[in-house]
């Protein structure tokens, strides 16, 4: 009864429906295939378009979280799980915040970013298990992620969340699911039938990356981590992040590269708070207050 009930469901997804236009996909050369692919992409970003309302509403929400102690907090299984981790992790070397801030949650655990768990993602009750471990609140935010909108594990962090009275948001490529009646913040980016039916890691899969990428990013520019539209809270921990510090200080204040590496070596790798000096022509101890005064907004103290 339970298998008869999933594959009803299933038949009603758009994500696992056939695309007519690649019924004959296993008879197309290389270029027809990969012509065939890019001609379904294109439909991605029109989807997202749709959503720019939803997700700049949930932006503002996870600015709010962030400027009261709270997280952004990604869950869910299999290819939207991974999506949801790398999002995550790039943070902190893009923006120089905690790996506390945003959080990826994936069914199975780490080992699921590489392996297959069997099962993992039909446990509502994992979710709650994985959001207990990471102490979740009220104060933070959830996202879940899910092409289908009816992964069992999403749904269970979802309730959890809602029950603690946590702003959420769903994140499917299948409109009016059951995430979506669950979510404050509902995006459904319909990219349509998938070129390898039920492949959703394809153009679901495309949708959630450039959804994620909005969020964290067009989040973390109202908190302050950018200046015009440099990144200037990057973490410089390899030669080639040393040397891209280098460049957006001299691309933010055009100094030379002399005065660029000197200021950056007084403040310890730090472009915002080199540029920052050489900007307003003071010291480290003075233009860490100023930064500290204005919450890191180089913007805003450049125009005071």
């Amino acid at each position: 009864m339970a298998e008869q009930h999933l594959l009803h469901t299933l038949s009603q997804l758009i994500t696992e429906q056939r695309n007519p236009n690649s019924i004959h996909l296993d008879q197309l050369s290389a270029i027809e295939i990969v012509t065939l692919m890019n001609n379904e992409d294109k439909q991605v970003p029109i989807a997202i378009e749709k959503c720019l309302p939803q997700i700049a509403a949930l932006v503002e929400k996870v600015v709010l979280a962030f400027q009261q102690g709270g997280r952004l907090v990604y869950i869910g299984a299999g290819t939207s799980g991974r999506l949801g981790v790398l999002d995550a992790s790039e943070c902190p070397p893009t923006f120089g915040v905690s790996s506390e801030m945003v959080k990826g949650i994936i069914a199975g655990g780490e080992r699921a970013l590489r392996y297959p768990i069997e099962g993992a993602e039909d446990n509502p009750n994992a979710a709650v298990i994985d959001l207990e471990s990471i102490q979740f609140s009220k104060k933070d935010i959830l996202v879940g992620i899910a092409a289908s909108g009816r992964t069992p594990y999403v749904i269970g962090g979802l309730n959890y969340a809602k029950q603690l009275g946590a702003t959420t948001a769903s994140i499917s490529s299948n409109p009016h699911s059951a995430m979506s009646q669950i979510a404050d913040i509902i995006i459904d980016t319909i990219v349509g039938a998938e070129v390898l039916t039920g492949s959703s890691r394809l153009k679901s899969g495309t949708a959630q990356k450039l959804a994620l990428n909005m969020i964290t990013t067009a989040s973390m520019v109202l908190m302050g981590k950018c200046y015009q539209n440099l990144m200037v809270d990057v973490q410089a921990s390899n030669k080639k992040l040393v040397a891209r510090a280098i460049r957006i200080v001299m691309q933010a204040t055009e100094c030379t590269r002399e005065q660029a590496e000197q200021t950056l070596q007084q403040a310890n790798n730090n472009a915002k708070l080199a540029i920052l000096m050489i900007l307003t022509n003071s010291d480290k101890n003075t233009a860490e207050k100023l930064l500290a005064k204005h919450q890191g907004k180089l913007n805003e103290i450049l125009k005071s």
